[in-house]
């Protein structure tokens, strides 16, 4: 039956960020087609009522773990106690990312450093640890949560974009890699998705630039991610691999 190619039961995925926007709706969507969760966040009290909404009416099992994943010790860390306390992580949704503006001119070495760590090494470490359980049971799925940003340019968006254009780098050598124990590894890069977050920081002369790249004439909802994340972490995407999914509302046609 089609359900069966979605179905997740007996799966485990950590999301990383899943407290909250876009992080939270994945990990809901996934627990909703069967798939025990782990979320982190640097918040107990945060993680806590979002575990409340994403396992609601579920019946799966959730764990939270307190980890800061700009500390390399606490990426570390969040994967080690993901498969001590699940037994094993089946699906790993690298969703957990920031934002610093700058000009190139003006970077700032410690944000190139926070974002590097946060964007692109934290994916890789997590990957770097959990790969061979996955290994061992020849199943598994990666998905890393890049950005338009990552496939096109804006302005003063440099270390973001280049964060973000690693990761789908580093994402083809994942799916290479890793193919001969049916392990696949995809990104998505979503386009504007709105947030109370992103509602509040974009506003003026720059909403109105992003509403005017949006063909579909709205911006994108955390929901709006669910359907993706699925089919690329469940057997319905089992030939798709190294591959880049832009979720933008048709941006990427302007």
């Amino acid at each position: 039956m089609i359900q069966d190619l979605f179905d997740l039961n007996g799966k485990v995925a950590l999301v990383t960020g899943g407290s909250k926007g876009i992080g939270m709706a994945m990990a809901h969507g996934l627990a909703r087609a069967g798939a025990d969760i782990v979320i982190n966040s640097r918040s107990q009290e945060e993680m806590d009522a979002a575990m409340d909404y994403i396992l609601g009416g579920t019946g799966r099992r959730g764990h939270s773990v307190v980890a800061d994943l700009f500390n390399r010790d606490d990426t570390v860390r969040l994967a080690r106690e993901a498969l001590n306390t699940m037994g094993r992580v089946d699906i790993i949704v690298n969703n957990a990312g920031t934002n610093i503006v700058n000009p190139v001119d003006r970077i700032v070495d410690e944000d190139w450093d926070r974002l590097l760590e946060l964007n692109l090494t934290a994916p890789m470490i997590l990957v770097r640890e959990l790969a061979g359980q996955m290994k061992e049971r020849k199943w598994g799925r990666i998905v890393n949560i890049s950005s338009i940003f990552g496939l096109c340019a804006k302005e003063e968006r440099g270390s973001y974009s280049a964060t973000k254009s690693g990761l789908i780098g580093i994402t083809r050598t994942m799916a290479q890699e890793l193919a001969p124990w049916n392990i696949t590894a995809n990104a998505i890069a979503p386009g504007p998705i709105s947030t109370p977050l992103t509602d509040r920081l974009v506003q003026g002369e720059l909403r109105a630039y992003f509403d005017s790249m949006m063909p579909l004439g709205r911006w994108g909802k955390p929901e709006d991610l669910v359907g993706p994340v699925l089919l690329l972490a469940s057997d319905a995407g089992s030939f798709i691999t190294g591959t880049t999914l832009t979720v933008d509302g048709g941006w990427m046609t302007r």
